[in-house]
C-alpha cells in the first residue's frame, strides 16, 4: 500500500512553482546587459535575502536559542547562500548561459544525494536513482542542442574554470537546501530557518554589490530587472522553496528544480528567439519524466530512508 506523507504534494506543487520563478532569471538578466553577472547575483539573491529575513522576523526571534544551539548549521547555510549566486552567474559568464545553468542545477541533485547519505545515513531508493539518472540525461541533451556553437567558441580554460563554478555552485545550492531542512527537524519553523539562513546570506553579499552594483542606478531598466529578480525569482521562489523543504528532503527538492532549465529554453525560445532542436525536446521529455518518477510517494517500506517528515505546522 502507498502512503502518502503528509504535505507531500504540497511541497511538489509549491517547489514546481518556485523552479517556473528561478526559470525567468536568465532571460531578466538580458533586460540589463550592462550589469555584471556578479552585481545581478548580489542583488537578486542579496535583496531577496534580506526579504526573507523581514518576514521572518517573528519566528526568528522565537527560535534565536534554537539557532544559538545550531549555530554551525546557520553559519554554513549562510555561507553557501551567499557564495552560491557569485559561482552561479560566474559561471554563466565564462562557460556561457547554457553550459553555466546545466552544470549549476543539473549536478545539484546527485551533490544533494551524497550530502544526505554522508550527513544523514540517508538511502536513495532505486526508483530516485532511475529518476535522476533520466533528469541528467535530460539536462545533457538540453545543454547539447544549444550549447554547441557556444563550447566551440568559447575559450577553453575559461570554459573550464566556469565549469569548475558551476560545480561550486551546484555545491553551495545542495549544501544550504541540507542546511535549512536540518534546522527545521530540530524544531525551527521553516520562515525562521529560510529567514536567518538567507538573512545572513544577504549580509555577506551587501559588499559584492556595493562593489559591482552601480550600473544599476544608471537606467530604470536596469534598476528594474534588479528589483524583479530580487523580489519575485529570489524572494518569493525561496519562500515556496522553504515551504518544500518542510515537507520533502532536500535531494527530492533538488532533483524537482531540473524543470528550471526547462522553462528558461521555453522562455529563450518564445522571448529571445532561440529554438530547440529535437534533442533538446527530448531532454525536456525525460526531465518530465524524471519528474514523474520521483514525485510519486514511495511505499510504505521504503518512506523511512527516504523522508524525515518536519511538522507542517511549523511554518
Amino acid at each position: 500500500m502507498i502512503q502518502t506523507p503528509k504535505g507531500h504534494f504540497a511541497g511538489i506543487a509549491v517547489i514546481i512553482l518556485a523552479s517556473f520563478l528561478w526559470g525567468t532569471t536568465g532571460v531578466s538578466a538580458t533586460f540589463a546587459p550592462d550589469v555584471s553577472p556578479v552585481a545581478i547575483g548580489a542583488a537578486a539573491m542579496g535583496f531577496g535575502g534580506l526579504l526573507q529575513a523581514a518576514i521572518a522576523i517573528t519566528p526568528i526571534r522565537r527560535s534565536l536559542g534554537t539557532f544559538r544551539q545550531q549555530w554551525h548549521l546557520l553559519l554554513l547555510g549562510a555561507v553557501a547562500v551567499a557564495v552560491y549566486p557569485l559561482a552561479f552567474y560566474g559561471s554563466m559568464r565564462l562557460a556561457g548561459v547554457t553550459i553555466g545553468t546545466v552544470v549549476s542545477i543539473g549536478t545539484a541533485p546527485v551533490l544533494s544525494a551524497i550530502i544526505e547519505i554522508i550527513m544523514d545515513g540517508a538511502r536513495m531508493t532505486l526508483r530516485w536513482l532511475s529518476g535522476a539518472v533520466l533528469g541528467l540525461t535530460g539536462i545533457a541533451l538540453l545543454s547539447l542542442s544549444g550549447g554547441t556553437e557556444q563550447i566551440a567558441a568559447a575559450d577553453a580554460s575559461a570554459t573550464l574554470t566556469g565549469v569548475i563554478l558551476g560545480l561550486l555552485a551546484a555545491f553551495t545550492y545542495a549544501l544550504y537546501s541540507w542546511a535549512a531542512r536540518r534546522l527545521m527537524q530540530r524544531n525551527i519553523p521553516s520562515r525562521a530557518a529560510m529567514g536567518g539562513i538567507f538573512g545572513i546570506g544577504g549580509l555577506l553579499l551587501m559588499p559584492v554589490l556595493a562593489l559591482y552594483g552601480a550600473p544599476f542606478l544608471d537606467s530604470w531598466q536596469n534598476a528594474a530587472v534588479g528589483i524583479y529578480m530580487a523580489c519575485v525569482p529570489m524572494f518569493l521562489g525561496y519562500v515556496c522553496f522553504g515551504y518544500a523543504l518542510a515537507r520533502i528532503p532536500a535531494s527530492t527538492a533538488t532533483t524537482i528544480t531540473l524543470l528550471e532549465p526547462v522553462v528558461a529554453a521555453a522562455l529563450a525560445a518564445i522571448i529571445v528567439g532561440e529554438q530547440l532542436t529535437t534533442a533538446g525536446w527530448a531532454g525536456v521529455a525525460l526531465i518530465f519524466t524524471c519528474l514523474v518518477c520521483i514525485t510519486l510517494p514511495a511505499r510504505r517500506k521504503t518512506q523511512a530512508v527516504n523522508v524525515a517528515v518536519v511538522k507542517p505546522n511549523q511554518c
